[in-house]
């Protein structure tokens, strides 16, 4: 059974989704979609840490855990989803790709909600690690690239400009229709080059 990989690229409260199989050195797209990683599609709950920043300590502790559990649910939930359709297409999901963020290592609770940046970057790192978390679950290796170094290693990776490499991912598109946004294209490189 041939190999797939599933690459993510991540907002708040959600991420971009491919799944991807690779055929005689090229990847092909098994699906693609968006997640949802909350359940409640609002502000309050997309952006946890701006919202834990208006409450007292412990009740943001306590509301921040509650949609780390929410967000690693729902996405168990989708990885084992993905794992069913690509083996209906005869490929077996093993692995996961995820574009990171640039940011650096958080610190405690406190010193989080005491930065407005902070803030910022602990949403968003609150539901990457919600997808490592469930694709370990899952027993997929994972396979993590900074977003700023992605198309350059892609290119050392798979022998080609970034440039070029850019435009086989949209022409990768093209059959799907939209969205193939720069989510789709981040996340396919993702998928592609943890299959690499």
């Amino acid at each position: 059974m041939k190999q797939a990989a599933i690459g993510f690229r991540v907002h708040s409260g959600w991420a971009a989704v491919v799944a991807v199989c690779v055929e005689r050195g090229t990847p092909v797209v098994l699906a693609r979609q968006r997640v949802h990683l909350i359940e409640t599609f609002t502000y309050e709950f997309r952006q946890p840490y701006h919202t834990a920043e208006k409450m007292l300590l412990g009740q943001a502790r306590e509301f921040i855990s509650r949609m780390q559990a929410e967000a690693r649910r729902l996405a168990y939930r989708a990885i084992r989803e993905l794992a069913s359709r690509t083996q209906e297409q005869g490929t077996k999901l093993t692995r996961c790709g995820l574009v990171l963020a640039s940011g650096r290592p958080l610190p405690a609770l406190e010193k989080i909600l005491a930065s407005h940046a902070l803030i910022h970057t602990a949403d968003g790192e609150l539901f990457r690690e919600a997808l490592l978390h469930a694709s370990d679950r899952c027993g997929l290796h994972d396979f993590t690239i900074k977003e700023k170094e992605l198309l350059e290693r892609a290119g050392e990776a798979f022998r080609c400009k970034p440039s070029v490499l850019l435009r086989r991912v949209t022409e990768l598109g093209r059959s799907l229709g939209s969205p193939w946004s720069q989510d789709e294209k981040f996340a396919t490189l993702a998928a592609w080059m943890a299959l690499a």
